[in-house]
């Protein structure tokens, strides 16, 4: 039996991409999975795929956005299998524009995925991982949090969040309460981000990370 086996991992933003290629990797290792996102088709498809490989998974419509839907995502996952040993925050939004469009709508948009999303699910997990006094949370970030591009002002803003929260998280859960919280910062990765950027000079500004 590996570390992983039997182990019980939330992952928001599941339906595709980096978070459906995580989920089905760690099913693999014996993971149950606690499939989030918006999309219910994407999450019916994943958690069929899991379940034709042996894997456990279940998954539930999500908006991170809403603290009150990340509160019983963690209630169905702790219900379902009884308890919750790793979130991982992947739900994400990346939207390009240049300044001088004001695109107020898609900054608060990124904001409120990108960072406060990542907020709701931590303070929803957290109470059952300090109870326990262990958990893993993990933090996708991006490269776009390391180096900043014209048209990426706003998401690169919010991936500069991630990091910092991270390692405030590190030094304070990982030192105290035993809980490890990290950080991946994935690079050019073609998860469909493009249909979502309503500009058509943003989309091909953008270079497709997380």
């Amino acid at each position: 039996m590996n570390y992983l086996q039997q182990k019980t991992a939330i992952i928001t933003g599941a339906s595709s991409g980096i978070g459906a290629a995580t989920a089905r990797e760690l099913a693999r290792h014996g993971v149950n999975i606690v499939a989030a996102a918006l999309d219910q088709d994407g999450l019916d498809t994943l958690v069929r795929q899991i379940e034709a490989e042996g894997g456990r998974a279940v998954g539930l419509v999500t908006d991170v956005t809403r603290l009150e839907e990340t509160q019983a995502l963690v209630k169905f996952a702790s219900d379902t299998f009884g308890s919750i040993d790793i979130l991982i925050n992947n739900a994400g939004l990346m939207l390009f524009s240049s300044w001088s469009d004001v695109a107020w709508e898609e900054w608060n948009k990124m904001v409120d995925v990108n960072i406060k999303g990542y907020l709701n699910a931590i303070a929803s997990v957290l109470p059952v991982m300090l109870k326990k006094n262990e958990g893993q949370i993990l933090n996708m970030a991006s490269v776009a949090g390391h180096q900043v591009d014209a048209g990426a002002g706003v998401y690169s803003a919010t991936k500069f969040f991630v990091h910092a929260m991270t390692e405030s998280m590190r030094k304070d859960l990982g030192v105290n309460n035993g809980i490890r919280v990290n950080t991946i910062s994935p690079g050019v990765i073609n998860t469909g981000w493009a249909d979502k950027v309503g500009d058509p000079q943003g989309r091909k500004s953008g270079s497709g990370t997380q």
